[in-house]
This record gives C-alpha cells, sequence and structure tokens, in this order.
C-alpha cells in the first residue's frame, strides 16, 4: 500500500516551499505531561518515531528547529541526539527567535511550518507559511492552524510533519530509502 498525502493540494503546495520545520516541544514532541523524579530532576518522554521524521527532513535539507517556552537537560540532549542546530530553549516569545533563525537561513516566514498546541504558539503560527497544531492541543489554536495532525502530542506527531513536508515533494517511499540505510543512524 502506498501512502497518500493527506493535504489538499493548496496545503501541499505550502508544504513543498518550506524550507525549515519549527517544533514547539511539551505537547508536541512530548504529551505536555511533567514528570519530576524524586529528587526534583524532570523527565521528558520523546518519542523514537519523531527522531526519525527530524532526521528525515535534515537529510533531505529541510532545516529543523526547537523553540520552547520551557528548559531542561533532558529537552537539551534530545535537540543534541537529532542534531537540532536552531534551539532555543527558554523562550517565552518565540517570535523574535524564528526571526533571527530566517534570517541566519535566508528564507521568509512563507517557507517556515510551525508546529504549536497552545495559545503561546499563536503569535508564530499566525505568520508563517504551514502552521500545524496537533490532534490534542488546545482548541484555539487548532482552529487557527491549517492542518491538525492525527498524532496526539508526544505520540509521533513530528514524524507526520515530516511525511507531510517530504510527501509534497516526492513519492514517501522514496524518502524512507534514505532511513532504511545504516549510516543514517549515525550522529553528526
Amino acid at each position: 500500500m502506498s501512502w497518500i498525502n493527506p493535504l489538499p493540494e493548496v496545503l501541499q503546495q505550502r508544504a513543498a516551499r518550506v524550507k525549515l520545520v519549527v517544533f514547539d516541544v511539551d505537547g508536541v514532541l512530548t504529551n505536555g505531561t511533567l514528570t519530576y523524579s524524586a529528587d526534583g530532576e524532570l523527565v521528558k518522554h520523546f518519542n523514537v518515531k519523531d527522531g526519525v521524521g527530524i532526521k528525515l527532513l535534515d537529510s533531505f535539507g529541510i532545516a529543523t528547529a526547537i523553540i520552547s517556552a520551557k528548559s531542561s537537560d533532558a529537552l537539551a540532549r534530545r535537540a543534541r541526539d537529532l542534531g537540532i542546530r536552531h534551539f532555543y530553549p527558554g523562550s517565552k516569545d518565540k517570535w523574535p527567535c524564528l526571526e533571527a533563525v530566517m534570517q541566519l537561513l535566508g528564507i521568509t516566514p512563507d517557507e517556515v511550518c510551525y508546529v504549536g498546541d497552545d495559545v503561546i504558539d499563536l503569535k508564530v503560527m499566525t505568520r508563517v507559511g504551514f502552521a500545524v497544531a496537533p490532534a490534542d492541543a488546545f482548541w484555539m489554536v487548532q482552529e487557527r492552524a491549517e492542518y491538525v495532525t492525527q498524532a496526539a502530542g508526544g505520540c509521533g506527531v513530528a514524524r507526520e510533519v515530516a511525511d507531510l513536508v517530504l510527501g509534497s515533494r516526492m513519492p514517501l517511499e522514496d524518502a524512507y530509502i534514505k532511513a532504511m540505510l545504516p549510516e543514517f543512524e549515525v550522529q553528526k
């Protein structure tokens, strides 16, 4: 069975222009649950499938970024493990961070996909070319997103977004050939 891009043609065109995919963290790359260990350390749970999607985007020359209002050692480790070069933890106002990344990469807002789940993300989502929200995002965010994923936060949202962006450019099966190669798992 072949994968069929669920986006309407107009959104496939927007996804095909994307040169940067930006992810919020809590509620997007995690399910939004905050767990503290007995010694007070924050524990976050990330989906390994999201990692494959993020690495696939990078392997096709599509930059990725994390802009999060929170900061933690676990988040820094995950960003490092995935080779995410544009990492902005503790960003209460996400738009200036995104502006800096766009300037660095020489891209415009219509070449950005932003994935967010709560009201803090709306300032960015309303200014980019392709705004995405997880299935369990706050209702106001879902209403303003161009696409709402089938996946809930922490359950493969980034992988679904990667599939949409890559699938707008090529047969998705062709993209996954790279992920099957042993060198795909080698860290940069």
